[in-house]
């Protein structure tokens, strides 16, 4: 049998060549699919349970960092689980624990697929985004009611998109946002409108979704981008670029604010969702009474009360991670999930300013996970699949830096022998 294809090229080329791009379009896919989630489990879990296995029987590798993050997120399963050993009643607490487990080692998965090919990062912002965009018109569609059944897209007058919940609507829109305002402040002005295009669509559906946490998470996030790259420059042109676009930027979403006002109903809205503190944050029974309530039961129990118990113990949920590791995963899941925080956000800030070809991406998702974590005092969001894709995405820049420096102490022993050698030469 030939070992050359048709194409002239060696038939194991040309296999590899199809196995790349099949690998290619099933994590575009993949990454694709968690802009929809109505249900769990979605299609995103039945998705990738399936690549991830494929992928690890056909040699997926995990580089020191990808360890260390599965270990930590090890550890926070194990709390976990021994919270819920403490449950008389289990309800549905190992289907939702599963669900954990299964999010955790998608973190994992990309961290070790990232630093096997940093061009992969490419893949997932695209795909991100391109779910973004449709998620975002079907919310903006559903909000104006604009079809027939288009008010399956909204939710309690706010637009939902492709989620059941506007509150995790709005902040999975966030990186792909901050990715198109990257790519206006950076492109060719060529390729701006574009990017402006899809920018305006993005921030519409973070807007419609009247979620006060997606909404600062977008402005905190999308401070923190323009400040880095004014750090991360020298260039005063380069700023100066940076700081026009930034206020185009700024009339194209004042611009869209105004003309979402001029809707029924939408300024009297955003008036009672602007509001610092709700009804239901104040007040005894409120949410930030919750927290001392549930601050004072992990000091009395450190194994957690059990996933899910709080909410019905106090008839509503903790919305607040750090709250929601102690009551649902105890002292041990609590304590690994601090220390995956710092070591996510010390590890991405050391490298966040070096120049690489994945720079780009890790700033952006940086700045979003930064912003996630702020929005998680008021929140949960433990079961946000596109928070542990973020974990994933800084930490396999933190694996490619570190593959990069090994790389660079190699070569450097190499050409200090040929200099020696070329000097000793020179003697002679």
């Amino acid at each position: 049998m030939s070992a050359v294809a048709a194409s002239g090229l060696p038939r194991a080329a040309v296999e590899a060549k199809a196995i790349s791009l099949l690998a290619a379009a099933a994590l575009s896919f993949g990454v694709f699919l968690q802009g929809f989630v109505v249900r769990e489990p979605a299609p995103y879990e039945l998705f990738m349970v399936g690549l991830i296995a494929v992928w690890a029987l056909f040699g997926l590798r995990l580089s020191r960092h990808a360890a260390i993050l599965l270990a930590l997120l090890a550890a926070y399963n194990i709390g976990g689980a021994l919270s819920m050993a403490t449950m008389g009643d289990l309800h549905d607490t190992p289907l939702y624990l599963a669900v954990t487990l299964f999010l955790s080692l998608t973190s994992v998965f990309f961290a070790a697929i990232l630093v096997a090919d940093h061009s992969r990062y490419g893949l997932i912002f695209r795909a991100w985004t391109a779910a973004a965009l449709i998620a975002a018109l079907l919310g903006i569609a559903g909000y104006l009611d604009a079809f027939p059944g288009a008010g399956a897209f909204s939710r309690y007058g706010r637009a939902s998109g492709t989620f059941a919940d506007p509150n995790v609507f709005g902040p999975f829109l966030a990186l792909p946002g901050i990715y198109m305002l990257y790519r206006l402040l950076t492109a060719p002005v060529r390729l701006m409108p574009l990017y402006a295009g899809m920018l305006v669509v993005i921030a519409g559906g973070v807007f419609l979704s009247f979620s006060r946490g997606a909404w600062g998470l977008y402005v905190v996030a999308s401070m923190l981008l323009v400040g880095a790259l004014f750090l991360q420059s020298r260039s005063g042109l380069f700023r100066l670029r940076v700081a026009l676009m930034s206020a185009l930027a700024l009339a194209l979403a004042l611009g869209g604010i105004l003309v979402a006002l001029q809707m029924p109903g939408t300024a009297e809205f955003l008036a009672e969702r602007a509001r610092l503190v709700q009804h239901y944050d104040g007040g005894e029974d409120g949410r930030f009474a919750r927290f001392v309530v549930g601050f004072r039961m992990a000091m009395e129990h450190p194994l957690g009360i059990g996933p899910l118990n709080f909410g019905r113990m106090l008839g509503e949920d903790t919305h607040n991670i750090w709250l929601k590791a102690l009551m649902d995963y105890g002292w041990l899941g609590f304590a690994s999930f601090v220390v995956l925080v710092a070591w996510t956000v010390a590890g991405g800030f050391r490298i966040l300013f070096r120049d690489r070809p994945w720079q780009p991406y890790l700033l952006c998702a940086y700045v979003v996970f930064l912003g996630h974590l702020a929005l998680g005092t008021v929140i949960d969001m433990d079961h946000w699949r596109h928070f542990y894709v973020l974990v994933g995405l800084v930490w396999g820049a933190m694996a490619l830096e570190a593959c990069h420096q090994n790389a660079l102490r190699q070569r450097r022993p190499a050409a200090t022998r040929a200099t020696a050698a070329r000097a000793g030469e020179a003697i002679a």
